[in-house]
C-alpha cells in the first residue's frame, strides 16, 4: 500500500460490496469527503461496521490504485 495518510472525521454512507472469492465481507465507505473500501480478504470488513456514525481516525493508502482503509480507530 502506498500515499498512506491520516484522515478525522465520521464514517458515513457505510455500504456493503460483494464478498470476496473466499466470502469475507467488504464494505465502501466515506470519512470527510473521502471515498474509500476496505481490502479484498482484510479483518477490517469485520469490525467496520461498529464503527458507523462514529468519529474516527482513518489511515487510507492507495492499493492498485484505489483508495483502501488500512487502519481504523475511534477518535477521542
Amino acid at each position: 500500500m502506498k500515499n498512506i495518510t491520516r484522515h478525522v472525521g465520521t464514517l458515513e454512507h457505510l455500504e456493503r460490496l460483494p464478498n470476496s472469492r473466499n466470502g469475507n465481507p467488504r464494505w465502501a465507505f466515506n470519512v470527510n469527503g473521502i471515498h474509500a473500501r476496505t481490502a479484498v480478504d482484510s479483518h477490517l470488513g469485520y469490525s467496520i461496521d461498529n464503527y458507523r456514525n462514529k468519529r474516527v481516525v482513518v489511515e487510507i493508502g492507495t492499493h492498485y490504485g484505489v483508495p483502501t482503509l488500512h487502519r481504523i480507530e475511534r477518535a477521542q
